[in-house]
């Protein structure tokens, strides 16, 4: 009997920093794209997983978005900012996907604009502008991915996106597994679902750290 052996593809690597304003509003696009399909439906229950409802999660993108660009901009070294962005708390959900749009864009002007030599203060290692970039992504795509699940919808970005953010976040991600893509590694990743070989994961955390 002949048996074939399939190989997993390897991770990617971390591409250049010049790439990631790009790549930013890539993962802009396609979860904003994806999020305003479900504007209709009632954001009240709670995102898949997560203890906010979809549109609490949407107050913590804002946040975070902004925040990585305060960072970049700020460049503490021990310590969070003291400016914490929020939306509209009476503006109807399109109107709040407007609101990450901006803190997006804010986001991807400071990373362009930031020297490669800067660094600033994150929980999860002390980043440079690719770093925040890759974060600000993954928050994206992981909380799109979080709400469209609560909302009923079936939703999966971009491998490049994932690869982008695994390669830079995420060191000792596995290889894709035959008949998986890269946004299945991500999502094992980050405590959402089991690979074969890997159990979802109960406690996780990116490094960004330069390397």
């Amino acid at each position: 009997m002949t048996t074939t052996t399939t190989t997993a593809a390897p991770l990617l690597p971390v591409p250049a920093a010049t790439a990631w304003p790009d790549l930013l509003a890539a993962a802009t696009d396609t979860c904003l794209d994806a999020l305003l399909e479900g504007a209709d439906q009632d954001w009240s229950r709670p995102a898949d997983g997560l203890a906010w409802t979809c549109r609490e999660t949407l107050d913590h993108l804002a946040l975070g978005l902004t925040g990585y660009a305060g960072l970049l901009i700020a460049r503490p070294t021990d310590r969070y900012i003291t400016l914490f962005a929020s939306l509209d708390p009476r503006a109807p959900v399109p109107d709040c996907l407007e609101g990450l749009r901006i803190a997006a864009r804010l986001l991807g002007s400071t990373v362009r604009d930031t020297p490669t030599d800067v660094r600033a203060w994150h929980p999860w290692g002390h980043a440079d502008a690719v770093g925040f970039a890759a974060m600000g992504m993954t928050e994206l795509l992981l909380h799109t991915y979080d709400i469209t699940r609560a909302l009923g919808m079936t939703w999966a970005p971009d491998g490049g996106l994932c690869a982008a953010v695994l390669s830079r976040l995420f060191p000792g991600a596995p290889p894709t597994p035959p008949g998986y893509e890269r946004f299945d590694v991500l999502l094992q990743r980050t405590g959402r679902t089991a690979l074969p070989g890997l159990p979802r994961r109960t406690e996780w955390q990116w490094d960004g750290s330069v390397r």
